[in-house]
């Protein structure tokens, strides 16, 4: 029989990679909290208009890349592609848009359906932030903050760049849509098919489009910063100055966009290079319309997500986990205080194992083989006497220690 496999574009997290993704989501849990977040955790599918709505018709996720099905009821259900939207409907159905601002934090699987490559899968996961109901500026520069703090708390800011724009106001982006209408179409033979057809609904969506041929018209379209009011400039210059005060290094980047439908002023990507072609590892911006699409009132809001795949393959390592002690008891008379002794040593926070059989030399190889720091040793003299044999696998030096001091005696100092 031929072993089962993972499906195209899923992988297991085992082992190292399982470490490393821990330790992304545990670092950037407890940095978000030093920021105000609380951790929220939403369904995994949800109504397949949570995300058709909030992402628009129109765009690649949602005509190509969701994972879409019709339940056993008949209702049309969506694998989460992002965060933000399942954030916004909870808010909304929690009653909460009477309660802001609301920060959150979020860790978990989304799904689309696109062609793996490094560091991108189709059951791919994020870590995520949302400061929903502050208009102003400051917002944006600590969401900003809070991110470049996570990067430097997991040692791989050095290896990414923050480049920022801004989509402006509505007014601005209606002036702008106006100019890449006339430029576009200037240019509509050279298109691809599906800018086309973004060329007629919405022209922001094809500076998203990584179709070579695109790429090379948009190299040389308008850009927004030509079409800004003057709020909306000054919005920009605002959020430039915090992050000065924040102490975030950044540069511009005129051609960052959101083909988002709720996205306006703020975007911005921490990109690098360090996996080969640059990348985008965390990225986000300010959406001022989603809340009001999932049914709740006109609600800013403004936050980022990033793909914990990619953050891990920059960590230059993961913790390791504690070495265990090895209980080994000699004996059957020995295995029934054995037992005591492994969860008094695993209520301390110790990690403790004990092999399931064989004799002495067959359970100090297995100790040997997991990285234990030391072996208990429990035999019927020892029992007597209540004292058990303490051995230090590092330098092989052995001691006798009552089993009253045991646990005290294997604590890992500080």
């Amino acid at each position: 029989m031929t072993p089962l496999q993972p499906i195209r574009g899923t992988g297991d997290l085992i082992g190292e990679d399982s470490r490393r993704h821990r330790h992304v989501v545990e670092t950037a849990r407890r940095i978000a909290a030093t920021y105000g977040f609380d951790e929220w955790a939403t369904p995994i599918f949800e109504s397949t208009s949570v995300f058709s709505r909030s992402l628009g018709e129109t765009s690649d996720v949602v005509t190509k890349e969701m994972y879409s099905f019709t339940d056993r009821g008949g209702d049309p259900i969506t694998l989460r592609p992002e965060g933000t939207a399942g954030v916004c409907r909870a808010l909304v159905s929690n009653g909460l848009t009477q309660s802001l601002p609301q920060k959150v934090f979020y860790a978990g699987p989304m799904f689309r359906y696109e062609r793996p490559q490094k560091g991108r899968y189709r059951q791919f996961h994020q870590i995520g932030i949302e400061l929903i109901g502050p208009a102003e500026p400051l917002a944006d520069a600590e969401v900003i903050a809070c991110g470049w703090s996570i990067l430097r708390a997991l040692d791989i800011a050095a290896d990414t760049v923050l480049e920022i724009n801004t989509l402006g106001d509505r007014e601005s982006r209606a002036g702008y849509r106006a100019a890449l209408v006339a430029y576009f179409a200037d240019h509509a033979g050279m298109l691809s098919a599906d800018s086309r057809v973004r060329l007629e609904r919405n022209p922001l969506r094809i500076l998203d489009s990584k179709d070579e041929g695109d790429r090379r018209l948009i190299a040389h379209a308008p850009v927004i910063g030509e079409h800004l009011t003057e709020s909306a400039r000054r919005f920009y210059d605002d959020v430039r100055r915090l992050l000065d005060r924040f102490g975030v290094p950044y540069r511009d980047n005129p051609r960052i966009v959101r083909g988002l439908d709720y996205y306006d002023h703020t975007a911005f990507e921490f990109v690098t290079t360090a996996l080969g072609a640059q990348g985008t590892v965390l990225a986000g911006g300010r959406y001022n319309g989603l809340v009001e699409e999932m049914g709740g009132p006109p609600t800013p809001g403004v936050g980022w997500a990033a793909g914990i795949e990619r953050l891990s393959m920059l960590l230059a390592g993961a913790p390791e986990p504690a070495a265990p002690v090895a209980v080994i008891p000699l004996g059957e008379a020995a295995e029934s205080e054995a037992i005591a002794v492994i969860e008094a040593l695993r209520g301390a926070g110790i990690r403790a194992e004990m092999a399931y059989r064989g004799n002495l030399k067959r359970r100090m190889e297995r100790a040997n083989k997991i990285g234990a720091r030391a072996a208990v040793i429990l035999g019927e003299d020892e029992l007597a006497r209540g004292v058990a044999q303490v051995k230090d696998l590092a330098s092989g030096s052995q001691r006798e220690c009552s089993l009253d001091a045991l646990v005290a005696s294997l604590a890992e100092p500080g």
